[in-house]
């Protein structure tokens, strides 16, 4: 297992560079609307897998991220969602990225499990 040495937000093109020590590239890209699609945990708390459950998230933001000591990392996103990414998850979702992006490709074909962000609409008393 390689260890993280540093993050690169590029909010111009929406994704997080990681770079890990013993990696033969420089660093690798992760868009942000992946890895918030594929965090550790779903907005209940359930464990995500290979199976989204989020939709709506293709111009969702990284805000930041904060230290969780050996916990690993806490990503922060725009639409109020965190979650700790530990290195190990990090790697897991780099070395499984072709199978799970064409996964969440095929699943977010219909207006109900879209890429696109949703609307929300609000009721003013």
């Amino acid at each position: 297992m390689s260890n993280i040495t540093g993050f690169t937000i590029h909010r111009q093109a929406a994704s997080l560079s990681i770079q890990f020590d013993g990696l033969e590239q420089d660093s690798v890209e992760l868009s942000f609307e992946y890895l918030r699609v594929f965090a550790p945990t779903d907005d209940k708390g359930q464990p995500t897998g290979l199976t989204p459950k989020v939709y709506h998230k293709k111009q969702v933001q990284l805000l930041r991220i904060e230290s969780v000591g050996i916990h690993g990392y806490r990503l922060i996103f725009d639409d109020s969602h965190s979650n700790t990414y530990s290195s190990t998850y990090l790697q897991l979702l780099l070395a499984e990225y072709e199978q799970r992006w064409q996964h969440y490709l095929k699943s977010a074909n219909s207006a109900i499990n879209s890429r696109e962000a949703t609307i929300d609409f609000k009721e003013v008393k």
